[in-house]
C-alpha cells in the first residue's frame, strides 16, 4: 500500500478482522495510566481474535522527550505487549496529511485563521465563523468549517450513547497549527484510515474528541471505527496520571506486578489461588477472561501504584 495514500480499498482486511491500536505520544516514558490504556486495547483486540498495532504520535516536537519513543516500545515489550506489524511514526506521514489539506482546500472546506488566543477567549474559545488574513506574512492556522447544524452521535462500547454539536460546542477545528505543525485531529483520522483500524480503545480524556474525528472522517469519506473509552487513572488528588502532572514512570523491573495491578484495575479479579510467574501467563489469563461489561461508566479511578 502506498504510504502516502489515505485508504486503499484493494488492500482491505476481511470484514471480520479486528484491528486495534495503541497510540502514545513520546512526551515521556509510560506511566501506570498509559499502561492501562495499552493493556485495555491489547486485551480487547486479542479477545476478539484481532491484531494490535502501535502508532507513535510524534508530530509535536516541542512536547516530546528525546529517546522517549524507544523507551515506550521497550517498556511495552518488557510487559509482554508485542505489536503485530511495524510501528507507524506520524513524523514520517507529513505527505499524507498535506494531501488531505490540499483536498479540503480544493473543496473550500478549510480556511486560514490568524485569530489570537484573546480573540478566541471573547468567543468562549469557539471559532465558528470564517475570518480573513490581515497580515499575509504572519503565521496562520487552517480550520475546517463545521456545517450547520452538525449534531454528531455515536455509541461508545463502554460509555453508551454520546452526542456533540460540532458547530456550537467545538466550532471550526484546527487541522494545521500556526506553528506549522499538523493538528492531532487531522493526523489521528488519516492514520486510523491508513492502518485500517476497526476499533479504538483509549482513555476517556479523549471521549470529547471522538465526535469531531467522526465528523472529519465523514468529510473525507473515510470509514469510522468503533470507539470505546475507559476511565482515566488518577492520583490520590484526583488529577489524571500524565507527564504534565509528573506521573512517575512504571518500573520495568516489576513488570509482572505492574501488569497484575493494571488487570485488576480493569475489573478483572486475578485468582488468588494461582501464581503467575511471567507476563505471558498474565496476558493469556487476561485475554481469556476479558469482559467489556467490567469497564465502569465515565468516572475516575485512583491508581493503586
Amino acid at each position: 500500500m502506498n504510504k502516502d495514500s489515505l485508504y486503499s480499498s484493494d488492500s482491505l482486511p476481511p470484514l471480520n478482522i479486528y484491528r486495534g491500536r495503541f497510540a502514545p505520544s513520546p512526551s515521556g516514558p509510560l506511566h501506570f495510566g498509559s499502561l492501562v490504556s495499552a493493556l485495555a486495547s491489547y486485551l480487547d483486540a486479542k479477545a476478539n481474535h484481532g491484531v494490535w498495532l502501535v502508532r507513535m504520535e510524534d508530530i509535536d516536537p516541542p512536547r516530546e522527550m528525546a529517546g522517549a519513543a524507544d523507551t515506550i516500545l521497550k517498556q511495552l515489550e518488557r510487559h509482554g505487549l508485542y505489536w503485530d506489524d511495524a510501528v507507524l511514526y506520524q513524523s514520517q506521514r507529513s505527505k499524507a496529511y498535506q494531501s488531505v489539506l490540499e483536498k479540503l482546500k480544493q473543496t473550500g472546506q478549510i480556511y486560514p485563521c490568524q485569530c489570537s488566543r484573546q480573540q478566541l477567549k471573547e468567543h468562549q474559545g469557539i471559532h465558528n465563523y470564517r475570518c480573513e488574513l490581515f497580515d499575509q506574512t504572519a503565521p496562520f492556522a487552517l480550520r475546517l468549517s463545521a456545517k450547520k447544524p452538525c449534531q454528531m452521535t455515536f455509541h461508545d462500547i463502554f460509555q453508551s450513547n454520546q452526542q456533540q454539536d460540532i458547530q456550537q460546542e467545538v466550532g471550526d477545528m484546527v487541522l494545521y497549527r500556526k506553528d506549522q505543525l499538523f493538528a492531532y485531529q487531522l493526523a489521528v483520522v488519516v492514520d486510523d484510515a491508513f492502518q485500517q483500524i476497526t476499533h479504538v480503545i483509549r482513555g476517556s480524556d479523549l471521549l470529547s474528541s471522538t465526535p469531531r474525528q467522526i465528523y472529519l472522517q465523514q468529510q473525507l469519506k473515510l470509514p469510522t471505527p468503533e470507539y470505546g473509552h475507559i476511565p482515566v487513572a488518577v492520583n490520590p488528588n484526583g488529577q489524571k496520571l500524565s507527564k504534565q502532572n509528573h506521573a512517575k514512570s512504571i518500573d520495568d523491573n516489576t513488570a509482572e506486578q505492574n501488569l497484575a495491578t493494571a488487570i485488576r484495575w480493569l475489573g478483572l479479579p486475578l485468582p488468588a489461588s494461582h501464581t503467575f510467574t511471567n507476563c505471558d501467563e498474565l496476558l493469556t489469563w487476561g485475554i481469556s477472561h476479558w469482559q467489556r461489561s467490567k469497564i465502569p461508566k465515565m468516572q475516575e479511578k485512583v491508581a493503586s501504584n
